[in-house]
């Protein structure tokens, strides 16, 4: 780690995860070649890595968080210490490839509006994948349709055939490996923590986006993403904060019409066509967690009013005791 003032900060978040955060340390160390910082917030792990982590890589800050702030609230940790021109968020299971900093550094000097960039994410492979290219699980993204509350990441699960070779811009960037330039903070706030899990990127956004900010998606960078490795594929926590979050997400950023009309789509095809299946296969706590979920924001509660109201910047982490009651 340079002793200079750090171009980048790299913040990561851990929780119950030592070995995969020190993956990823070890690949910033590798390949990148300016002056960085590394922070990492473990998020109440049940053994805290600070003490390993440490050891290893005594210049890594690492900070202990009492509570489960989840990925939101973890991240703005990181940033209250940072102190980089630009701050890069990535996944604590995630890994850096060489050249990928300098050309995600270099996508910023080619136009002073640009606030984000993405990299090109793929799948991290595995010993038993055996495929002629990589598999992308990221290369931009729509918009989210404002009548379904949907959006199609682009290239996922395609092999890497340099199709997606053009640097572009697009409407969100990814939550596992996203740098942000440090102004853009003072503009459009920090990742708003009610959100919990899943969709604080696609909110942060679309305040970014507001504030008059491009987002680019880069090709020429890439990182290896070790997806859903914290919450698991099927597992309840997913349901409820996806389903949850999706509502919050369209009640704050879309017009009252769009949200109306999303709402009909709401009850009239998501809701039965989700129970139905989740009947079907027998899964009966992912029922439970998603009604749960539309619940939460169709009752007069004091969570919900504060989510659409309160500043962006110093949130509580409201949704926490939820988090022990679906977990």
């Amino acid at each position: 780690m340079s002793q200079q003032t750090p171009v980048v900060s790299f913040i990561t978040v851990n929780y119950n995860q030592t070995e995969l955060t020190l993956e990823l340390i070890e690949s910033i160390y590798k390949y990148t070649k300016v002056p960085f910082e590394i922070i990492v917030v473990d998020n109440a792990s049940k053994v805290s890595p600070k003490s390993k982590i440490s050891r290893i890589y005594p210049d890594v800050r690492v900070i202990v968080s009492g509570v489960n702030r989840g990925f939101a609230g973890g991240n703005n940790l990181g940033v209250e210490v940072s102190s980089g021109q630009f701050l890069f968020f990535i996944n604590n299971d995630a890994v850096v490839t060489e050249g990928a900093i300098n050309a995600i550094l270099s996508s910023f000097d080619d136009d002073p509006n640009i606030g984000v960039v993405s990299p090109l994410i793929c799948y991290y492979p595995t010993s038993a994948q055996e495929v002629e290219a990589d598999v992308i699980q990221y290369a931009g993204a729509t918009n989210v349709n404002p009548f379904t509350g949907r959006n199609v990441i682009i290239g996922d699960k395609q092999l890497n055939q340099s199709q997606y070779y053009q640097s572009k811009p697009t409407f969100y960037a990814h939550g596992a490996a996203m740098m942000v330039k440090r102004e853009v903070l003072e503009k459009a706030g920090l990742m708003s923590e009610f959100y919990f899990l899943y969709y604080e990127e696609l909110d942060w956004c679309e305040r970014i986006r507001k504030a008059g900010y491009t987002i680019l998606f880069e090709p020429k960078a890439t990182i290896y993403h070790k997806e859903s490795v914290s919450v698991g594929q099927m597992s309840t926590l997913k349901t409820y904060y996806i389903t949850r979050n999706r509502i919050l997400f369209m009640a704050k950023n879309r017009t009252r019409m769009e949200y109306f009309i999303f709402t009909l789509f709401l009850f009239l095809v998501m809701i039965p066509k989700n129970v139905l299946m989740y009947i079907l296969k027998r899964q009966w706590a992912h029922l439970s967690v998603f009604w749960k979920a539309i619940k939460w924001n169709f009752t007069n509660n004091a969570e919900r009013k504060a989510a659409m109201k309160a500043p962006v910047k110093h949130l509580e982490t409201l949704a926490l005791p939820l988090v022990k009651a679906i977990a």
